[in-house]
């Protein structure tokens, strides 16, 4: 287990690396100045655009660049939003709690309904109802989200006219009107994750009822339910906890639509703000940080994996 874990976090730090790397790269790939965009059209004078990328150490080479930037990173130092004057941090502190509790609400409630309707489907392989339920999952995976999260506002908007679904309220100044709010986009988040969820988990339980230890089991004379619940579901929930990390990105790269659609103040809409700014510390910054927190998850998954099933610590 020690072997497996040292193994994972070096994985991990040289992930951490390149993803670092490319978040460095892309934004000094983007056409544009930073130097031109923060001294504005009217007082870019060759002096002073030379002054300020010497400040700045754009003048510098890209390794020397890469490696001041990751410099500052390590020490909390992700720079100063050429948009607002605020620093990068604390713009992303404001916005990051919308983001995560819309994230975890979306991830809760595709897993809490995941595991009934994986275990309804595979329990019922071949009938009618199997076909209707594969039918909607096959709907959710290709439902994108902004048209779901659209034609849910729509039909609130159409039904129920007074009640407020759009924008934000945080929780410790309304815990209701919070609520109220995150209903239709944690539904339009969790839909097409739901739906993977729960055709994994299909799968991987019709695997796991035709091994020989779920025929014992069946032939002991255990109720069908209980030889599900009990044996079969114990081994499928592995691959399912693979795929509930993988798919946690996904539904982070869906809150960024999903926000723009329902008015949410969360990184989703300051990241969309920050490429048309051209802000590149912060999106810089958000990229990073956005992909390190997936890494770190993943690796949380993998752990957790590993503790599961002892066959995952060899892979």
């Amino acid at each position: 287990m020690a072997a497996a874990l040292l193994r994972r976090l070096a994985q991990l730090v040289l992930v951490l690396v390149g993803v670092s790397v490319l978040s460095f790269l892309i934004v000094h790939l983007v056409p544009g100045d930073a130097a031109q965009i923060q001294l504005g059209a009217t007082d870019a004078s060759p002096a002073k655009l030379a002054m300020l990328r010497h400040e700045m150490g754009l003048d510098r080479p890209l390794p020397v660049q890469y490696a001041i930037w990751l410099g500052r990173v390590l020490h909390g130092n992700f720079g100063v939003s050429l948009d607002t004057g605020r620093p990068v941090l604390a713009e992303i502190a404001d916005r990051a709690p919308v983001t995560a509790e819309l994230t975890l609400a979306g991830l809760l409630l595709a897993i809490v309904l995941a595991v009934p309707a994986g275990c309804a489907m595979a329990a019922l392989r071949g009938s009618t109802s199997d076909i209707v339920v594969r039918l909607i999952s096959v709907i959710g995976l290709t439902m994108p989200s902004f048209w779901l999260g659209t034609m849910l506002l729509y039909g609130a908007s159409a039904t129920l006219p007074s009640l407020a679904v759009v924008g934000w309220v945080p929780f410790s100044e309304d815990p209701l009107a919070n609520l109220r709010r995150l209903v239709l986009p944690t539904v339009a988040l969790a839909l097409p994750v739901l739906a993977a969820l729960a055709r994994i988990l299909r799968a991987a339980l019709i695997e796991a009822l035709g091994q020989d230890y779920v025929r014992t089991a069946r032939a002991k004379g255990l109720p069908p339910w209980l030889v599900l619940a009990r044996h079969a579901l114990a081994n499928a929930l592995i691959p399912f906890m693979t795929a509930t990390g993988i798919l946690a990105g996904y539904l982070f790269g869906g809150s960024v639509v999903v926000e723009q659609v329902f008015a949410l103040p969360g990184l989703g809409r300051l990241m969309v703000g920050a490429i048309e700014a051209r802000d590149y510390p912060l999106v810089q910054a958000a990229i990073l940080l956005a992909t390190a927190i997936f890494v770190v998850v993943n690796f949380l998954v993998d752990m957790l994996v590993m503790a599961a099933d002892p066959r995952a610590r060899a892979a």
